[in-house]
């Protein structure tokens, strides 16, 4: 067995054991930065909003990322990890996936980050990152919730639960090839998720329960046994809840 590739045991777990690490220090950071703010289950952006800026704010969303997308690409890295090594794949290669993937996250945090300082600015969300109108609150969730139906997010989604298609159809071998394919699984990913990650200005931008809530759902979005099965009923869920809050602004009124 060459040592040299992801189908030798301690070279594996080594990179899987990488990859968790990442995950968990992106929660464990923004664990520490909720708590210091309010609780465990506070919101941390407050403390990026009264710091310098844009630079804050979108280093805690690409924690964000770290902590709520990369555990979505596992799928993807586990069949990009049990391909023959004779097709090209091996530890360059699946590192190239992860890195591709975050190259295409990290400008989408970077958006995400932006658009919370100047709302912050027009006073559309408070010191927590929320929406400060419920009706915007209601706009966000109806517009999640019917994204949910499109055909887009179903083209999207069907890339992500299915790794090894999307593999077999764009392969090629190396870093090169791993930073490609991963790159279009990330932009894949992006069009699946961007309208959930968006929720984190109904939810609390680093709410750790949102967070924990979301992240759950995207994985298990992912998954092919139940990915399919979990869209539309979430998109009827988001209207329901958009239709609720509509109801109690309106009696505020």
């Amino acid at each position: 067995m060459s040592e040299d590739t992801l189908s030798n045991v301690p070279l594996r777990a080594v990179l899987w054991i990488g990859f968790f690490s990442v995950i968990l220090t992106s929660w464990a950071v923004l664990y520490v930065m909720a708590d210091s703010h309010g609780g465990g289950g506070g919101h941390g952006a407050g403390m990026a909003m009264e710091g310098p800026g844009l630079a804050i704010v979108f280093a805690m969303w690409a924690l964000m990322i770290g902590a709520m997308m990369l555990p979505t690409l596992a799928p993807a890295l586990k069949v990009y990890g049990d391909l023959p090594a004779r097709s090209g794949a091996g530890p360059a290669g699946w590192l190239g996936v992860i890195m591709g993937y975050v190259a295409v996250w990290l400008p989408g945090a970077a958006g995400f980050a932006a658009l919370q300082v100047v709302a912050a600015g027009g006073g559309l969300v408070d010191m927590n990152g929320i929406v400060t109108s419920p009706w915007l609150s209601v706009a966000l969730l109806v517009v999640a919730g019917l994204y949910q139906f499109s055909r887009f997010k179903g083209a999207c989604q069907s890339v992500c639960m299915s790794p090894l298609q999307y593999y077999l159809a764009n392969w090629r071998p190396g870093m090169a090839g791993g930073l490609r394919m991963g790159a279009g699984l990330g932009a894949n990913c992006m069009g699946c998720c961007w309208a959930i990650m968006a929720l984190a200005f109904v939810g609390g931008m680093s709410s750790l329960l949102w967070m924990g809530v979301a992240t759950l759902f995207m994985v298990l979005e992912k998954l092919p046994e139940i990915g399919a099965w979990l869209r539309r009923p979430a998109g009827t869920a988001l209207m329901v809840m958009a239709l609720y809050l509509a109801l109690q602004a309106a009696e505020t009124i």
